[in-house]
């Protein structure tokens, strides 16, 4: 195992570490579904409108995709750990805003500062384990991690709807959330920094954030960024439409649906462990591309049985799990390939490749809103698209790598220390 040194001692600091990595990539998930039970209540006492409650949800997004434009090259200057507490004091601040807030306008600005300060721990998150671990290794800590934090969609609308159903206010979902966010910052007080200073990105803050404009000339990053972006694309298209679809379209009851999304979250955690054998021997790469053509065939089998008229939920709950699954594949090795091939910036990396990955998931769920018809095709046909163009990005980013500077990049690192 090809490791950078962390300190601490043994197997406990390494479970420590672990341990914390999977509560900051789990935080994307954690202030969303947690809440997600609460969303009625919170309409009915705010006076809100379905559609304006739900802009709740969208601006966290749009606050998640563009703060890790900032905290990645922050990262790469000051470390992670700075950088790190203080967006999660910052998601603490936006999570009590919520708790007090009083009306619509309120709790949309609110929910944004919550995502800007909650992104912060993916991203870095992300850019520790590539200070720590590389190569194959590195592949298979972030599958390990991509499993644990797949629980999150799991237990966060229970947790939620176990506290609304103890007799709390939507409110206290806020304010666990605000208990959540500074306890993980004594957590990750507790932790060496990961970048020392002689590894760190020199200059002001500004000549950081230009590490962005080295990193959009560099096609192979963008096409490992593209293949990401597209795929979230597919799977946003999936959430936003699946209520529907199954609900309304197929007459299934809300608890039947929560065991269907329950089923695609199993799949894709069983996929991540899978992922996490194979690694070592096929490498990420080849994964990539073979998790993405997994999806474009997944959804090809959904759109030919919708296109043969099979009118049963069953049609699109198989290719679903499968195209759900995929994602043990696909995340986990595009990150860690684009990581590994830019180790000079990997927090703005890191950054940049989180933007476009929400971004891409922004722009899926948008799309099916657009092309509704009461079917679901305009869902199916999303998600194709989508899809292939994950594949192509996949198969874009393999013809474009260069050994020589994926080795010159690793190499770089510790040349520095």
């Amino acid at each position: 195992m090809n490791t950078r040194r962390l300190g601490g001692h043994g197997l406990f600091a390494e479970y420590r570490f672990m341990a914390v990595l999977s509560l900051l990539m789990a935080f994307a998930s954690i202030s969303t579904d947690l809440y997600l039970p609460a969303m009625p209540a919170m309409a009915r006492e705010l006076h809100i409108a379905p559609g304006l409650a739900a802009m709740t949800v969208s601006m966290y997004l749009v606050g998640f995709s563009l703060g890790q434009l900032m905290w990645g090259p922050l990262s790469d200057r000051f470390g992670r750990r700075a950088p790190l507490m203080v967006g999660l004091v910052v998601f603490a601040m936006g999570s009590a805003g919520c708790a007090l807030a009083g009306s619509a306008v309120t709790i949309v600005g609110w929910r944004a500062v919550q995502a800007i300060g909650a992104c912060a721990s993916v991203v870095i998150a992300r850019a520790m384990v590539r200070d720590r671990f590389e190569g194959t290794r590195g592949a298979q800590v972030m599958s390990t991690l991509m499993t644990i934090m797949a629980l999150a969609p799991l237990l966060g609308p229970v947790i939620g709807s176990a506290v609304l159903g103890w007799g709390g206010s939507w409110r206290l979902i806020f304010a666990i959330l605000v208990v959540t966010g500074l306890a993980t910052v004594v957590a990750v007080w507790t932790l060496p920094e990961t970048l020392p200073p002689s590894r760190r990105a020199l200059g002001n803050i500004g000549s950081a954030f230009k590490a962005y404009g080295m990193l959009l000339r560099q096609r192979q990053l963008l096409a490992f960024a593209g293949a990401l972006s597209f795929f979230f694309a597919a799977t946003f298209a999936y959430i936003a439409a699946s209520p529907f679809v199954y609900i309304a379209y197929f007459k299934l009851s809300p608890a039947t649906y929560a065991l269907i999304f329950s089923g695609g979250i199993v799949g894709m955690i069983a996929a991540n462990i899978v992922n996490r054998r194979l690694v070592g021997a096929w490498g990420p790469e080849k994964l990539l591309r073979g998790g993405s053509m997994g999806a474009v065939a997944a959804i090809v089998v959904m759109v030919l049985t919708h296109a043969l008229h099979v009118e049963s939920p069953w049609a699109v709950l198989i290719p679903a799990i499968a195209f759900v699954g995929t994602t043990g594949f696909i995340v986990a090795n595009a990150v860690t390939a684009a990581l590994a091939a830019y180790a000079r910036s990997t927090g703005a990396a890191s950054a940049l490749l989180g933007a476009l990955q929400y971004g891409g998931g922004i722009v899926g769920a948008a799309s099916v809103g657009v092309f509704a018809d009461g079917t679901p095709g305009p869902m199916m046909d999303v998600m194709l698209v989508a899809a292939a163009g994950c594949a192509l990005c996949a198969f874009m980013a393999h013809r474009g790598a260069s050994s020589a500077r994926v080795a010159e990049c690793i190499d770089y690192q510790p040349q520095r220390r």
